[in-house]
């Protein structure tokens, strides 16, 4: 693409020197080590690093042209166009430079603390039940089609994304369904996305070591909704999709001016489930929704999971999809990887691995697990290193709770010391709440608890889930609380 096409999606900007409008641009980088001979290096400034620092390593590589929103000196030997916000910037020249793909399929974004990734597996299975293609993009993996690609964030940058969304457009993907989350709606990673349908599934404390508290935490996930536009179209309706048994529906609604669908169990909704019956595997419940009603029999367990189920269906209502289709997805899909997942090796107790690492997740999935235990109640847990450590507390006050014992372990720890993150996690305890164990080692608490299983007794292996590596300082070690858990349990068994 020529650079007068790239910068005409740019309504100011300066430059250093004389540039070549016509000059031909071979690909869009915002990381150094990418440029090749042709490309437009756009430097971001980033928590860690900052792109500006390596506008001698673009150069060297090829860049043509670089964009910086700081002055550049004068001995970089090619054009500098300076913007105001290169991040800004770097969303609308993505999206020029792939051709606004968003523009040529469907997209639905998934927002909120708990529930993303089901949600989106949900509306996979659905859509491909409805004989579309479908893309997706989230915490666990990157889908198109039938292919897997690894995720490193739950939402990718702009420029990956556009990209990402362009080769979905080229390989024929009807309808692209991804996690939004609030980190990337507060940095604009998702500017340029044209969402169609907008689902919001809850709120609950996370993610406090970067918002400042929770109002500014659900201002940043408002702003899906807000971006879904204030102008109407009879040939692309958008969609707003909301939990109204979220304290925070009423904010969330009066932030869209599109049209709303309401989903629940407790409040009246559009979309509900009625007659909710929770066993250990499956779980029943009468649907009602404006397009009639339907009864379902789903493998998935919970109540968290009747509200996930309930999302997918609205979503799914809201994109003109029949009834029929939605209940014999919902009764065809097994689960999500690392969420709510049986551990089994043979063994007459119950292990249950699950990512839950909010205080919200946690309660939600030892209030699951309460309902149908009839024995004891153990629980692994710790928390991650370098985040919000007000939730620590909260996190051990709910294991003791909810479980007979609790065994607080390492989580990722970075490059917190682990000790001190288990510290923090039991130090409001009152002194005869002292049904815990500390265990610092993971692999030895997952041992530990599994040794101490009694017939019929049911472990939850909490806050990982589908993770298959151990953060400790900054590298990554393999470790799967699955493998693991076969390992005890194999181990208890000889």
């Amino acid at each position: 693409m020529k650079l007068k096409e790239i910068l005409s999606s740019l309504s100011f900007y300066k430059t250093n020197s004389s540039i070549d409008e016509n000059a031909e641009i071979k690909s869009i980088e915002i990381d150094s080590r990418n440029v090749i001979p042709g490309s437009l290096f756009i430097c971001i400034q980033g928590f860690t690093v900052d792109g500006h620092d390596f506008i001698d390593q673009a150069v060297e590589n090829g860049a043509r042209v670089i964009i910086a929103q700081k002055e550049i000196p004068s001995s970089v030997s090619i054009p500098v166009i300076i913007v105001s916000d290169t991040r800004r910037a770097l969303a609308m020249i993505a999206m020029k430079f792939y051709h606004n793909p968003t523009n040529e399929m469907t997209l639905i974004g998934v927002t909120g603390t708990n529930g993303k990734t089901t949600v989106t597996y949900l509306l996979e299975k659905i859509y491909e039940k409805h004989q579309q293609k479908t893309g997706v993009i989230g915490t666990i993996q990157t889908k198109i089609g039938d292919q897997v690609f690894p995720s490193n964030n739950t939402t990718p940058d702009a420029l990956s994304l556009q990209k990402l969304f362009r080769k979905m457009v080229d390989e024929k993907v009807d309808t692209a369904i991804m996690e939004v989350s609030s980190h990337a709606l507060d940095q604009g990673r998702v500017f340029g996305c044209d969402f169609d349908i907008a689902i919001y599934t809850n709120l609950s404390q996370d993610h406090l070591d970067y918002h400042t508290d929770m109002r500014d935490y659900l201002r940043a996930k408002s702003l899906l909704f807000s971006q879904l536009g204030n102008t109407y179209s009879e040939s692309r309706k958008k969609f707003a999709i909301i939990n109204e048994d979220d304290a925070a529906s009423s904010i969330l609604k009066k932030s869209t001016g599109q049209h709303l669908l309401t989903y629940g169990c407790k409040n009246k909704a559009d979309v509900m489930a009625e007659d909710i019956s929770l066993y250990i595997d499956h779980t029943t419940f009468r649907l009602s929704t404006p397009i009639g009603d339907v009864s379902i029999h789903s493998q998935l367990i919970g109540m968290f999971n009747v509200y996930n189920m309930l999302a997918a269906v609205s979503a799914a209502i809201a994109g003109g999809l029949s009834l029929e289709t939605i209940k014999l997805a919902l009764e065809d899909t097994p689960g999500v990887d690392g969420r709510f997942q049986p551990v089994t090796g043979g063994q007459n107790f119950g292990v249950i691995v699950d990512y839950a690492h909010t205080p919200d997740s946690l309660e939600n999935v030892l209030e699951t697990i309460q309902q149908f235990s009839n024995q004891k109640v153990y629980v692994v847990v710790g928390c991650g290193g370098d985040r919000d450590r007000t939730k620590r507390p909260l996190m051990a006050q709910i294991a003791v709770e909810y479980a007979d014992t609790a065994f607080f372990t390492s989580d990722n720890p970075r490059t917190e010391d682990p000790v001190q993150i288990i510290d923090d996690m039991v130090k409001e305890l009152n002194p005869n709440q002292n049904n815990y164990e500390i265990i610092v080692d993971r692999k030895d608490a997952i041992h530990r608890a599994i040794a101490s299983a009694k017939k019929d007794d049911i472990i939850l292996i909490a806050g990982k889930g589908h993770e298959t590596y151990q953060q400790i300082g900054k590298k990554k070690i393999h470790f799967d609380d699955r493998e693991i858990a076969l390992e005890a349990i194999k181990h208890k068994e000889i």
